[in-house]
């Protein structure tokens, strides 16, 4: 489904990501696995085309160069110079990291907005499946976004993402600043949307213990190079990684 070949990001002269490959297969759940600026948003901005709008607009204000070489095969097709929306068209949709929603709005009509290009009856469709993948979002309906916990609002913006009816979800370290408990809701919603719904799953996370026994493959990237691939399993057994990541 998706073919990363060759991935070269420079902000300036300062390198982000260095000759980054990565396959993902219909149907799976990959894993990218690395410790904070080890490059996984500027890999996930790079794959949903966030970085294309991220290099016009500091051009146009006199910043920073961003610089893009490599090729991103999705479906066969070159999307490389893909501007983002034309890319969540394709059925690729980011939820990025820090759960963004919109804090003045309440529950439902954060889903609402993400669902603005649907049909009313894709959206109802999208806030009911939302509902049922997370049902303690169903009780928050009219609660504001800014008043709810780090996890309801993960929940929030995932579910915002599925409004779209991605094919392909990215998401950016789900994980990041929650407690166990919560993390594990997630991880089973994550399993959940592969088995109910069939999407593909592309995380990004720097909290490998309850990553790995869930996804299929995994890179593990430090300093934007990929040092270790392999299945979920596998990765779980190395000795690096239980020492990078668990501490053992």
């Amino acid at each position: 489904m998706l073919k990363v070949s060759n991935l070269m990001v420079f902000f300036e002269n300062a390198l982000a990501l260095n000759d980054f490959s990565m396959d993902v297969k219909e149907g799976e759940i990959v894993g990218v696995i690395g410790s904070n600026s080890a490059g996984k948003t500027t890999l996930m901005n790079t794959l949903s085309g966030l970085i294309i709008d991220m290099r016009v607009k500091e051009k146009r204000r006199g910043g920073e160069r961003i610089t893009v070489y490599g090729k991103i095969l999705f479906k066969g097709e070159d999307i490389t110079e893909t501007k983002p929306s034309m890319r969540v068209e394709k059925g690729i949709v980011l939820s990025r990291e820090r759960h963004p929603v919109f804090p003045e709005s309440n529950v439902m009509e954060n889903l609402r907005i993400a669902g603005y290009l649907k049909k009313k009856s894709e959206v109802l469709e999208g806030i009911e499946y939302a509902f049922e993948l997370f049902p303690a979002l169903a009780g928050l309906k009219s609660r504001k976004a800014g008043f709810l916990s780090g996890g309801e609002q993960q929940m929030l913006a995932i579910g915002m993402a599925l409004i779209v009816r991605p094919t392909l979800l990215l998401l950016d370290e789900p994980l990041l600043g929650l407690s166990p408990m919560m993390q594990k809701i997630l991880v089973d919603a994550i399993i959940s949307l592969r088995k109910e719904s069939g999407i593909t799953v592309v995380l990004s996370e720097q909290f490998a213990r309850p990553v790995l026994p869930v996804i299929d493959r995994g890179y593990v990237i430090e300093n934007g190079m990929l040092t270790l691939t392999g299945t979920g399993a596998e990765l779980m057994d190395n000795p690096e990684i239980k020492s990078a990541y668990f501490g053992v």
